[in-house]
């Protein structure tokens, strides 16, 4: 073999294996992403749902608490559908050809702000709910208040809770 022939080869193996540690780090690296993902979904808030927690409960209370949430999620249910309409036309008002961008921020606006109402009435009617429990089953349903779903707790850039504005004509939560 010539020395051109050797440079070639050894130039090629150098390409080669520079090939598969590249390939090597994306693998390692998506996989790292991937168990991420995974860990997730498996923390606390993410899993169970309702009836988890209402399984934890004494069999007296159980009833009276699924009566006392179906009340107040069905009391919370406007604003969250008005929220959902919001954004369902800030989404279509985005998409005119001549888009108007304060018409789209302010229908993003009203989205978060009646989403935000039936939060504070979800929070508000556990919260009521919770008073009438002992302290056991209050233990057992306190963790609905640490649940997170979208939108979470809303914070200001200094940290403080913004206040919400009042419904027009609703009553307060239960």
């Amino acid at each position: 073999m010539s020395g051109r022939t050797l440079k070639i080869a050894l130039a090629a193996s150098v390409a080669l294996n520079l090939f598969a540690l590249g390939g090597g780090a994306a693998f390692l690296i998506s996989r790292a992403k991937v168990d991420e993902r995974i860990a997730e979904q498996s923390r606390p808030g993410r899993e169970g749902g309702f009836p988890q927690f209402i399984s934890r409960l004494s069999p007296e209370a159980r009833q009276e608490v699924r009566t006392s949430m179906r009340a107040v999620a069905l009391s919370a249910r406007p604003d969250f559908e008005a929220a959902r309409d919001a954004r369902r036309q800030a989404v279509e008002a985005a998409r005119q050809p001549q888009m108007d961008p304060a018409r789209v921020q302010a229908l993003l606006d009203q989205s978060r702000t009646a989403e935000l109402r039936g939060r504070a009435r979800l929070e508000g009617g556990t919260i009521a709910m919770l008073e009438k429990l002992d302290v056991q089953d209050r233990t057992a349903l306190a963790e609905l208040l640490a649940r997170k779903g979208p939108g979470g707790a809303r914070r200001d850039v200094r940290g403080e809770e913004k206040s919400l504005p009042p419904l027009p004509d609703a009553p307060p939560p239960p």
